[in-house]
């Protein structure tokens, strides 16, 4: 089954963004829109503190299971933004890079923010995400 969605990579843009600059979705599709994926733990705990790493990996192991339940996949992201409570650029890229490697070849847009302070005590990243599936499954 196609995806319903189409992510657009525009020649006349720079190519090294790692996702593509917009995404379309058909009218036949069922839009998923997600909460903050956020890195805790199935008690409530927050994972790995001071470590934006370790969070961001299990963000995108809350973020799979959120999609999980709402009949989506990675794969059916059509765009996320990426929040890393730091104002160093290394920590944004070592959190993009492990968003990036979850979603392997789809590469769906996205944004990326440094913010001063997320919700949870020592949380350092969050993911939300849109996605779209067909209306059937």
């Amino acid at each position: 089954m196609t995806s319903p969605a189409r992510l657009i990579r525009e020649p006349a843009l720079s190519d090294v963004a790692e996702y593509a600059y917009a995404a379309t979705v058909e009218p036949s599709a069922r839009l998923v829109f997600t909460a903050g994926s956020c890195p805790l733990d199935a008690e409530g705990r927050t994972v790995a503190p001071g470590d934006p790493v370790g969070q961001a990996r299990q963000v995108m192991v809350n973020l799979e299971a959120a999609l999980a339940a709402a009949g989506a996949r990675l794969t059916d992201v059509v765009k996320t933004t990426v929040y890393v409570a730091s104002s160093c650029r290394s920590d944004l890229v070592a959190v993009w890079e492990v968003v990036r490697d979850a979603f392997g070849d789809h590469d769906p847009p996205s944004t990326l923010l440094g913010v001063a302070v997320l919700g949870y005590d020592d949380q350092l990243v969050e993911v939300e995400a849109v996605a779209a599936v067909r209306a059937e499954r």
